[in-house]
């Protein structure tokens, strides 16, 4: 069939993902999602990012997870990027990693809390950290649940995923999303930098609480609000 356009963009963000150093081994992975079409495309499972080719990328149905063109398995975590897609309608490319600093708070079960205009300027707020998987969710549909557990907490929080793109899983790692492939490689570096500042501000001061909620709003809203000013008129 085709899909080489949204095939290129996945390609691309997963070999971003190695050279902002998200990655290493295999240990990761990047999708798009071409709605019209309605097809993901996904980075095939365990193959290495330096020997990743355009033709190895998967496609499957958004409707059915059916692979409808590629001779390689999909990602494993090809359910988890399917559930995201079809519960959050706005976003179109997700990235997985298990990128140091990121992962570092997913394992200590803690969210990243917001203590800079640094994370204000990327997220709305906190990093949110999902529920850990009770044991017949890990034995059964596993990935798939993974995604559940996602929508799950921002359904009950009531987050909004454009405006917090990205979330922990404890003792797992992080999934981040955005309206592109690129995108979401954009969220990722981002998640990792406030993940890592995060860290070293505790390590300076314990004591420090969260932004104040009116330097929060202001940072996130001159940048992504519906009256933002940050950057050139498109």
């Amino acid at each position: 069939m085709g899909f080489e356009k949204l095939k290129q963009e996945v390609l691309q963000a997963n070999i971003g993902l190695v050279k902002a150093g998200l990655v290493v081994l295999t240990w990761g992975n990047a999708s798009g999602a071409d709605r019209r079409a309605g097809v993901m495309a996904i980075k095939p499972s365990g193959v290495e990012y330096e020997r990743l080719q355009l033709e190895d990328i998967v496609i499957l149905s958004l409707d059915t997870g059916e692979v409808v063109e590629g001779s390689l398995r999909p990602s494993s975590d090809a359910p988890t990027h399917l559930f995201l897609y079809n519960s959050f309608n706005s976003i179109g490319g997700i990235i997985h990693t298990h990128s140091i600093y990121a992962t570092t708070w997913a394992q200590a079960c803690k969210e990243i809390p917001c203590l800079g205009t640094t994370h204000a300027d990327c997220f709305f707020g906190p990093v949110p950290l999902t529920r850990q998987l009770l044991p017949q969710e890990i034995e059964n549909d596993y990935e798939y649940n993974t995604g559940k557990v996602i929508v799950e907490r921002f359904s009950e929080a009531g987050l909004n995923p454009e405006q917090v793109p990205g979330v922990l899983l404890p003792r797992h790692g992080p999934f981040v999303w955005g309206p592109t492939p690129m995108a979401a490689l954009e969220n990722a570096i981002a998640l990792e930098e406030v993940a890592r500042m995060g860290l070293y501000t505790i390590l300076l001061n314990p004591e420090i609480g969260e932004l104040h909620k009116a330097l929060l709003n202001k940072h996130f809203l001159r940048k992504h609000g519906t009256e933002a000013y940050y950057g050139q008129r498109s």
